[in-house]
């Protein structure tokens, strides 16, 4: 009967934690942004939104691509150290989490005293052992306000942001190795164009001289010529240097050397399918974005935050006991009679702590305010991110169409211009000035191409696409 009693306080302390909390109800700011995309004329011709953001297996549609991404996501050490830091937050909620419960220990200790005859009365030495062997409770504290529910809210918030983190980084190295991609093929097409340019200038150059000393040309043909020769030996450098970075930030992105066969061989579009999002509303579409959900955490995080600062003003509870035997001898610790309990309740009022609990609570208010603005702040950046990105998606095309006619009206002007300096109508000042706008606007039409392949990729990225992480890895532990 005495054992059951000795259960009761343990069993109480379970029944009565967690009845109350104080921290404030969480409530999402609401009418932070504008209640439809911008329907200007920039966004006229963008895509339409209709269904759910798809998988990135599925929106990127180039296998070449999907092979690096996939490697991206596997051996990126950005996102390796963002799941390792998901897991230490995971690990830690744990720990915090445990506090809702007691901890017990299975203790043995022995005590030995010796006693000097000196203040003895029997007038000799002794020397005592006691032998005790229990199961103790740590000292427990009561949730009657919600402290201790609150700190573990506040470490499971902390895991949702690291867990927002990891999705970030993993959308980002998701577009960023799309884009560097597309770039390594646009550089290549670059240090063809530089390279083919190159080589008809030398020749250019070579019949020139020879009819400057035939007497048919004169010595400022020849240096005209000369110098587009050193400009586009020029351009082929910087093309080269282009082409050396893209790879080399493309084997950054995937964690490692990239195989050639999965290097675009020049511009290349058409690689990505095409793009939905979950609705027309901004405000819905924009929580698939992973910023927004670390905001909304670290909002939620402020709320507990406030309930723990409110707490401190209560009493705390706490328990100790422990329940075991005690012998003075070894060999009868086990045997009847030698059953021990104790059982150590403690009651902490605070009554002045010279304005600490008032000031920790207006510190944790303002950092939910803080907290809140930041979250508006957030849904304000990504509502901008969204709407620039629908505005390239809807003016790109226009852009690169223009640029494919004035590419295509500059090559019929150096080919006429060419024409009427062989014939003899024009100096070769004309040809001079025909080819370089020729070089620039085929120079401008790769950057457009490029721009137009990459505009999809950014949309995807701004509406939170690639952000998604496998079922597993949502649940916690």
């Amino acid at each position: 009967m005495r054992k059951h009693l000795c259960l009761l306080p343990l069993a109480s302390a379970l029944l009565l934690t967690g009845c109350i909390s104080m921290a404030p109800d969480f409530e999402r700011p609401e009418d932070v942004v504008a209640p439809a995309w911008p329907a200007d004329e920039a966004v006229r011709n963008a895509v339409v939104l209709t269904e759910g953001l798809q998988q990135w297996s599925d929106f990127f549609t180039d296998p070449r691509l999907v092979t690096l991404i996939r490697t991206g996501l596997e051996n990126n050490r950005s996102l390796r150290s963002a799941m390792m830091a998901v897991e230490q937050a995971r690990a830690l909620y744990g720990v915090e989490r445990a506090n809702y419960f007691p901890s017990i220990s299975a203790v043995a200790q022995e005590t030995a005293q010796r006693t000097p005859r000196s203040v003895n009365a029997s007038g000799r030495d002794i020397t005592s052992h006691t032998y005790t062997a229990s199961l103790a409770m740590a000292s427990y504290e009561l949730d009657l306000w919600g402290r201790v529910r609150n700190l573990t809210e506040q470490a499971l918030q902390a895991y949702m942001q690291s867990e927002a983190a990891q999705r970030t980084t993993q959308m980002t190295v998701i577009a960023e190795i799309a884009n560097t991609w597309l770039t390594l093929g646009a550089s290549k097409q670059l240090l063809n164009l530089a390279a083919s340019t190159y080589e008809s200038q030398k020749e250019s150059l070579a019949l020139i001289e020879k009819s400057y000393e035939l007497g048919a040309s004169s010595l400022l043909d020849v240096q005209q010529a000369r110098t587009t020769v050193a400009t586009a030996e020029a351009a082929m450098a910087q093309a080269k240097r282009q082409l050396s970075q893209a790879r080399n930030a493309l084997t950054l992105l995937v964690g490692g050397p990239v195989d050639a066969a999965l290097e675009p061989e020049g511009m290349v579009q058409n690689v990505t399918s095409r793009l939905s999002a979950a609705s027309n509303v901004p405000s819905e579409v924009l929580l698939a974005r992973p910023d927004i959900a670390s905001a909304e955490a670290a909002l939620r995080s402020a709320n507990a935050n406030i309930g723990v600062a409110r707490a401190t003003f209560f009493p705390r509870i706490a328990l100790t006991g422990a329940l075991g035997t005690t012998s003075p001898e070894l060999s009868n610790l086990f045997e009847g009679g030698t059953r021990m309990w104790n059982f150590v309740p403690s009651v902490t009022l605070p009554i002045f702590t010279g304005g600490a609990n008032v000031s920790n609570l207006k510190a944790a208010q303002a950092k939910q305010r803080k907290a809140v603005a930041d979250y508006e702040l957030a849904v304000q950046s990504a509502f901008r991110d969204v709407a620039d990105a629908l505005a390239l998606e809807g003016t790109v095309g226009d852009e690169l169409k223009a640029t494919e006619d004035l590419a295509d009206a500059a090559a019929k002007s150096f080919a006429l211009a060419t024409q009427r300096y062989e014939s003899g109508a024009d100096s070769y000042l004309t040809v001079l000035d025909s080819q370089r706008s020729n070089f620039s606007a085929q120079r401008s039409l790769i950057s457009a191409q490029l721009a137009r392949a990459q505009s999809a990729v950014m949309l995807y990225k701004a509406l939170g696409g690639g952000s998604q992480l496998a079922e597993a890895q949502k649940a916690v532990q």
